[in-house]
């Protein structure tokens, strides 16, 4: 063998080996990596190759999987009442990543899961039975709350104070997750919903902060309570009226300049509510006893987990006095989610303790065993029982004969609190309605806390409120969940 033989023989067989290596690297280090790369049809047809498992509702499933007609893709993902429920359950699609419920569980909901696995299914690499994601939400209270909210566009969420149980997720406006299902015409639905300005596709009760006014009055006053900075709420407050915001010659005005807020009770004031009261009882604890009071009820906390991630909801930080007031009446950088603000009022609805909010009470398998139980969720002291009962009497000042009387309902202890909050520069866009609330039934120990955010509605700006918009669908709410 010549020379010129041997070494091409050699680099052959070089690139033989290279070859091989290449191979090896590919499928025992990057074949995983690549099996769940998006773009890779195997595990979209893999996935819906056999029915889903199922989301449920009080004993009833939500999802379901409807046989295709021709393709590789077998089956496809179906909802009944998809509206209703978009914001708890998300989607699955074909084309798209799945969201929201359907997407944090996707593993046991295609049978991907390794705790799914028989010890069959491992020998044979069959995929397993897919299991089921069992919900907190309740049918009735979740209707009455997207009923309610109707054409509006807004949020509200409904927690049960005793458990943590979500009872309600609600986002308008919705959409039907079934558009998004099949990839043959989920192309042309993803551009409508994503080109949508009113945003359909965004869970707007989770995962949309906004200012939220009065509403946080409440943290603000469980503050002074617990700081000591007044012995009750019938104690009057050291607060002139108007209010000149610290630093400036800028007065704080009320939206009732006849209501008696010089120097008035936390009672009067939040039934007025009196920015003057709230603005000065910021600066007066400060940003770090306020920040801290708002880091106990859940603002700030980037782990918010339902189990769906809600987005964080915010008291800032490095602010001078005069922000810091504006703060005292939830404006400045303050900004909250629905389900914060229902979690404010849960907390003082249980006494001073929240429990952690969820919405899965269980994840099970196909035959029902269970895999992951959260009907025993972590509860934390929040303000004293005492602090709860006196803000709890207030809240109900404020339903009986104060800013949120169209929260009555008969035969229940209704307690609540309204908010406006600007939006816009200079306020120049329709502000954001908001009321949150408990109620408790006269006849039963139902209870329920609740938060709902108006963002925008046909009603004209002088008729914009937190009682006129948005204490009528948290009153349908609480009535639906008393009712049980």
């Amino acid at each position: 063998m010549n020379k010129t033989i041997r070494r091409a023989s050699v680099f052959t067989l070089l690139l033989v080996f290279a070859l091989l290596i290449r191979a090896t690297w590919v499928q025992f280090y990057e074949g995983q990596a690549l099996a769940d790369d998006k773009d890779n049809r195997r595990g979209a047809i893999k996935t819906y190759a056999d029915p889903l498992g199922n989301i449920i509702v009080a004993g009833r499933s939500v999802t379901g999987s409807a046989p295709t007609k021709g393709g590789d893709l077998a089956y496809k993902r179906t909802y009944e009442n998809g509206k209703l429920y978009a914001a708890v359950t998300g989607y699955a699609s074909q084309a798209y990543a799945p969201t929201q419920l359907e997407g944090i569980y996707q593993d046991v909901l295609n049978g991907t899961d390794p705790r799914l696995k028989s010890v069959l299914d491992t020998v044979t690499g069959a995929r397993a039975e897919p299991g089921n994601v069992v919900t907190t939400i309740d049918p009735d209270v979740q209707k009455a709350g997207f009923e309610a909210l109707g054409d509006n566009k807004g949020a509200a969420v409904a927690i049960d104070p005793k458990t943590g149980r979500i009872l309600s997720v609600v986002s308008t406006p919705s959409y039907d997750p079934t558009s998004l299902t099949d990839a043959n015409t989920a192309g042309e639905a993803w551009k409508k919903l994503t080109g949508d300005p009113d945003k359909p596709l965004t869970n707007r009760a989770l995962r949309q902060p906004l200012p939220p006014g009065s509403t946080f009055k409440l943290v603000v006053a469980a503050a002074a309570l617990e700081k000591g900075l007044y012995g009750s709420v019938d104690e009057p407050t050291d607060s002139p009226d108007p209010y000149t915001l610290p630093g400036t010659t800028t007065d704080l005005t009320n939206e009732n300049p006849n209501a008696p807020c010089e120097n008035a009770t936390i009672r009067t004031a939040l039934r007025y509510s009196c920015n003057n009261v709230f603005a000065k009882m910021a600066v007066d604890l400060g940003q770090d006893e306020l920040r801290a009071m708002a880091e106990k009820f859940g603002f700030n906390d980037e782990t918010q987990d339902v189990p769906v991630r809600a987005y964080t909801s915010v008291y800032p930080k490095g602010m001078d006095r005069s922000s810091t007031a504006l703060t005292g009446i939830g404006q400045f950088d303050v900004t909250a989610t629905p389900l914060q603000m229902a979690m404010v009022s849960a907390a003082l609805a249980n006494g001073g303790e929240l429990v952690s909010p969820h919405m899965v009470s269980q994840v099970t398998d196909s035959g029902g065993d269970v895999l992951e139980d959260h009907t025993d969720a972590d509860t934390k002291r929040i303000v004293s029982s005492s602090t709860a009962e006196q803000l709890r009497s207030a809240m109900q000042t404020v339903v009986e004969k104060g800013t949120g009387t169209n929260a009555r309902i008969s035969g229940a202890t209704v307690g609540g609190k309204t908010g406006t909050a600007q939006h816009g520069e200079n306020n120049s866009k329709t502000p954001y309605a908001w009321f949150t609330a408990y109620a408790k039934s006269g006849t039963s120990d139902k209870e329920v806390a609740v938060a709902v955010v108006v963002e925008q509605s046909d009603a004209a700006r002088s008729e914009v409120s937190g009682n006129g918009l948005a204490a009528p669908v948290a009153k349908a709410m609480m009535e639906a969940a008393l009712k049980g």
